[in-house]
Order: C-alpha cells, then sequence, then structure tokens
C-alpha cells in the first residue's frame, strides 16, 4: 500500500489499522516510570557528592541524567495526549509531577500542544505549538529589522544555547492569549511548585549546590528537547499546505520525519523518533511506536532520516512555496539574482 492510497482511505479504515496499537499498558507504563525516575534521582545524587571532588565530573553526569530528564519529559507529552494510563485522572496526577521536573505547565502546553497536532503543516494557522517559519515571500517582504530578528532566532547558537533556558526558565512562566482559566492556574501552580521545590533543596543541601547541579541538567536537556523538536518538523522534503489543500494523512506522514536514531539515542528519546506515527496517532504510547512501525505497511513507505543525514537541516529556514522544499537564506539570494522573485 502506498502512502497515496493510504490517504485516500476511509477514517474508518486507517483506524482499523492502528487501533490494537492505542491501548495503554499498564505494566509497560510503570516500568517506564521506573527505569527513567530511579536512575534520573540516582544520577542527580551522584553529581551531588561528586561536587565534593571535581565539577568536571558533575558535568559528565549531567549528560546522563539530562537524557533521563528527556525521557520523564516524553512521559510529559503521553500524559497530555492521554495515552500512557487508561484513566485520564493518572495521566493527568503523573503529567503535573512531570510538568515540575521538567520545569512546563501541564494544562497550558497539552493545550498548546493540541493546537500543534490540529494545524501541523497548515500554513495559515501558524504560530503555536510550533517553531516560526516564514515562507520566501513573506521574508522578502519584511523589512531589514525584521529579517535581522528572523535569521537571529533561526540561527542554530541562538536556538540551541539561548533557547533552552529562555524557553523553560522564562517562556514557561507565562500563558499564551487564548489560554483558559485552567491554563492560566497550571502556569502559576507549576512556577509555584518550583519555587518551593527549589527553596526546599537549598534549605537541604544549599541553594548554590543545587543550582549547580541543576542547571547543566536543564540546559542540556532543553538543547536536545529542542532540537528534536526541530528536526521533527523542519527538514528539506517536509510537508505545507494552504489550509484549502491541507490534508491530515499527508500532514502526518510527510510532514513529520521518521528520525531513525542509534538504539541508546532512541531510549532516551522514548522513541519520539517515530513522529511520523505518534502525529497520526497521538494515542499510541511510546513504547509501541517501533511496533506500530514495524507492523503497519504504510508506515514502512515512509522515508526515514538519520542522525548524520539531521545534521544539513540546521541550515533551512525558510520554505519554497513553488519549489515545496524547505530552504536556506543562500537559497533566497540566488533566486533573488536570478529575478524568480520579487
Amino acid at each position: 500500500m502506498t502512502m497515496q492510497q493510504f490517504s485516500d482511505s476511509t477514517q474508518e479504515s486507517w483506524r482499523s489499522m492502528i487501533a490494537k496499537y492505542q491501548k495503554s499498558d499498564l505494566r509497560k507504563s510503570i516500568w517506564q516510570i521506573v527505569d527513567t525516575f530511579v536512575p534520573y534521582f540516582v544520577l542527580l545524587t551522584a553529581m551531588y557528592y561528586s561536587m565534593g571532588y571535581s565539577y568536571w565530573i558533575t558535568l559528565a553526569l549531567a549528560i546522563p541524567a539530562a537524557g533521563f530528564q528527556v525521557r520523564i519529559f516524553i512521559i510529559f507529552h503521553d500524559c497530555t495526549h492521554g495515552s500512557y494510563f487508561k484513566l485520564q485522572r493518572t495521566n493527568d496526577i503523573v503529567g503535573i509531577i512531570c510538568g515540575l521536573l521538567t520545569m512546563t505547565p501541564y494544562y497550558e502546553w497539552r493545550h498548546n500542544h493540541s493546537i500543534h497536532h490540529a494545524t501541523g503543516s497548515d500554513l495559515d494557522h501558524r504560530g503555536t505549538g510550533d517553531i516560526w517559519m516564514l515562507t520566501v515571500k513573506e521574508y522578502l517582504a519584511l523589512s531589514k529589522w525584521e529579517r535581522l530578528k528572523y535569521r537571529v532566532f533561526r540561527n542554530p547558537i541562538v536556538m540551541l544555547l539561548i533557547g533552552p533556558p529562555v524557553m523553560f526558565i522564562v517562556a514557561h512562566r507565562f500563558s499564551s492569549e487564548n489560554s483558559g482559566l485552567r491554563e492560566k492556574r497550571s502556569v502559576h501552580w507549576t512556577s509555584a511548585g518550583i519555587v518551593a521545590i527549589t527553596i526546599s533543596m537549598s534549605l537541604l543541601i544549599g541553594f548554590v549546590p543545587f543550582i549547580m547541579m541543576m542547571l547543566p541538567v536543564l540546559w542540556i536537556s532543553g538543547m536536545i528537547g529542542i532540537w528534536l523538536f526541530y528536526v521533527q518538523h523542519q527538514f528539506d522534503a517536509t510537508y505545507w499546505e494552504h489550509h484549502k489543500e491541507w490534508d491530515f494523512f499527508e500532514s502526518a506522514l510527510k510532514g513529520s520525519s521518521f528520525y531513525k536514531l542509534p538504539k541508546v539515542l532512541q531510549f532516551f528519546s522514548g522513541n519520539i523518533g517515530f513522529h511520523h506515527i505518534h502525529h497520526l496517532s497521538p494515542r499510541i504510547p511510546n513504547y509501541k511506536l517501533q511496533k506500530t512501525q514495524k507492523e503497519v505497511p504504510i508506515f514502512q513507505s515512509v522515508k526515514s532520516v538519520t542522525l548524520f543525514q539531521s545534521f544539513r537541516f540546521l541550515v533551512l529556514r525558510l520554505w519554497d512555496e513553488e519549489e515545496r522544499k524547505l530552504v536556506g537564506f543562500r537559497a533566497v539570494k540566488r533566486l533573488l539574482r536570478n529575478h524568480k522573485v520579487l
């Protein structure tokens, strides 16, 4: 079955293909929490005691600790979709706890992320839960100052090094304009919880040791998280379409990458590399994504992206509606020279 054939099938048909994978497995969910949280807190404890010997050891331990923090965020992410446990209340409780550990307000993020899923790859509904992206024509219509702001924002150094603390420490302390009361309260209660944890740990081990221990973990995990989200949607052969022509199946299978990572990185990223499946069916828990990829024929027609191949996506900046692909700023200069875009 080709991707086009699958796109033309009825909703009942594609739903029946993946229905059996959409049920959470309580034992697997609990085990994933155990094999994520236990090593995470063991590593944090080791980091604290290592500061008495060498801070370089502390920083080295921060790398695997950040990996487990990414796994905590994946659990958080599944809970926002209601896919991790059968009962929504259980998803909410675990999600809120994971949100405190990742400095992310549960209900606010869930609200924005649901919009992202509903509008992914839709050129007419950009701006919520996605990375700021302009088309070539939109970019050329900007003033020099606005172009500079966009270029700075899309710079990999800004996005990956400055972006994590700005997003998780600052941006997540505010709600969006279209947020409801529950979402706004989620932001405030999460911020209050972070303050309470910081005060408690400062009294227990000291403020400076706590910050020296947690800051590198949050920073590294934030960089990994932003990178994963970038690669999942900002790749050369991605899919973008105006709303009238936008198609849900095309958006999921072409607008979300199949990021084929080495096994150790797949473990730490909680299988989120199977993002094309996740966008087609967010109800599939992360620990069933690989099985779904292997057993459902349509997903095997989706071309994968390797870790090495993904590094070239860093130069992509703009959507070229004529060429129907993401391009870099150099391509825009060539277009101007050839008078293709005025």
